[in-house]
């Protein structure tokens, strides 16, 4: 990943000084949409789901059907991951602002456009564009509260920006329910909130001015090899979105392998795994040191509940597991990003925040398809969750002499 630390520094070792964007005031407002902004991909990712039964039945005689409509759900993510790093490019080019307002635009009206739309084809279309509308607004979001805010308060919005998206997620899945019991279309409605938000970035999201210092952890000796890291952080990350996905994805099916099928209690579980990740996320938000020292513990923990999960023979074990697992996740997602901006300066930030959301969500994409392949290997999908509990473990293990190795620039700043 060349030219991602490219700026003059001395070669004294020293932390240097660069063009950094201060940030300015009128921060509560600013703040509020970018994590407003932040929630719009959750939208793609869940308020759909209660609606798929009721689109299977409605296209049922379309040829393929059972292959397009669950994409209808999970091609924007994919979209997203793929079209991210060509989002991060253009934002360090064009700046993050004007690529924001478009896309927030295009993302009302690529999401309302199934209010309209009529063929199955040109829904999936729809939404696959949708996708490359949340890829703009995902990145930019983050980048600029990568340019805003730097050290614990980047550490802090960014774990809040964890937080949001789940409570918004849980809200979503509720609300789109209720929305389409009156029609399939209704929930698409949802996706006009765009259409509110653009103006209102366009005129409180002011460009960032130059003359804050870099993170004192951009030593020289970090500078060299940050590039090189931030493609390990992506790879890692890859792995983490396959966690990170495996409860709000499976959790159904594993309570319906015990027996229950109540869309209640499913609902309720479902509610306890969120409210795990938000605290972890609250807990991360919290903690002082290098977040990336903690990853062992987070893998591990992950592992304990997905451990757990496997070897559930009642709901309330399965609770647990849930549970444990998504206060490690909760951990997870902030760890890996933060580790990620950290770094990053101002003119490739676009770019490094773009492959990280890209390496994210390519892991969320595929956890379906992972796990179905370790169920295939293993029997049985709880046997799979297990295996996946497996891997966590090892991946920890590996993490811990890693993580030991620091340079003395680092020790101090711990």
């Amino acid at each position: 990943m060349p030219g991602f630390i490219s700026s003059p520094v001395p070669t004294d070792g020293f932390a240097v000084r660069s063009t950094e964007p201060v940030p300015e005031s009128g921060g509560s407002l600013r703040l509020t949409l970018l994590m407003s902004g932040s929630c719009l991909p959750v939208l793609g990712a869940v308020l759909l789901a209660p609606v798929l039964p009721k689109l299977q039945e409605l296209f049922s005689t379309v040829p393929d059907a059972d292959v397009l409509v669950p994409l209808i759900l999970t091609i924007p993510a994919l979209t997203l991951a793929l079209v991210a790093p060509l989002a991060g490019v253009l934002i360090d080019r064009l700046g993050r602002r004007i690529p924001l307002v478009v896309a927030t635009v295009l993302y009302a009206l690529f999401g309302t456009a199934p209010l309209w739309l009529d063929s199955l084809g040109a829904i999936v279309a729809s939404r696959a564009l949708l996708g490359v509308a949340e890829a703009f607004v995902m990145t930019s979001c983050t980048t600029l509260i990568g340019d805003y805010y730097a050290g614990r308060a980047r550490d802090r919005y960014l774990a809040l920006q964890t937080v949001c998206a789940t409570i918004s997620a849980t809200a979503c899945f509720i609300l789109g329910g209720a929305m389409a019991t009156s029609d399939w279309r209704a929930p698409f409605q949802l996706y006009a909130v765009g259409l509110l938000l653009a103006p209102a970035m366009a005129a409180f999201l002011s460009k960032p001015g130059p003359g804050a210092p870099v993170d004192e952890a951009l030593t020289v000796g970090r500078r060299s090899s940050s590039a090189g890291r931030l493609a390990g952080i992506c790879l890692l990350s890859v792995f983490g979105g396959i966690v990170f996905y495996v409860v709000p994805a499976e959790t159904a099916y594993l309570m319906n392998g015990l027996g229950i099928q109540s869309s209640a209690l499913i609902g309720m579980v479902t509610a306890i795994a969120s409210t795990a990740t938000v605290s972890g996320s609250v807990i991360f938000a919290s903690m002082i040191g290098r977040p990336e020292r903690r990853l062992a513990a987070i893998f591990a923990l992950c592992a304990a509940g997905f451990v757990l999960i496997s070897l559930a023979h009642n709901v309330a074990i399965l609770i647990f597991g849930t549970f444990l697992n998504c206060i490690g996740t909760g951990f997870l997602l902030p760890t890996l990003l933060t580790w990620a901006m950290s770094k990053l300066e101002y003119r490739n930030r676009g770019r490094g925040t773009g492959l990280w959301i890209a390496s994210f969500f390519l892991g969320q994409f595929l956890c379906p398809p992972a796990l179905l392949a370790l169920k295939s290997a293993t029997g049985h999908l709880t046997t799979a969750v297990g295996a996946l509990g497996l891997a966590s473990a090892l991946v920890a293990a590996g993490l811990l002499p890693l993580l030991r190795k620091t340079s003395p620039q680092e020790t101090l700043q711990a």
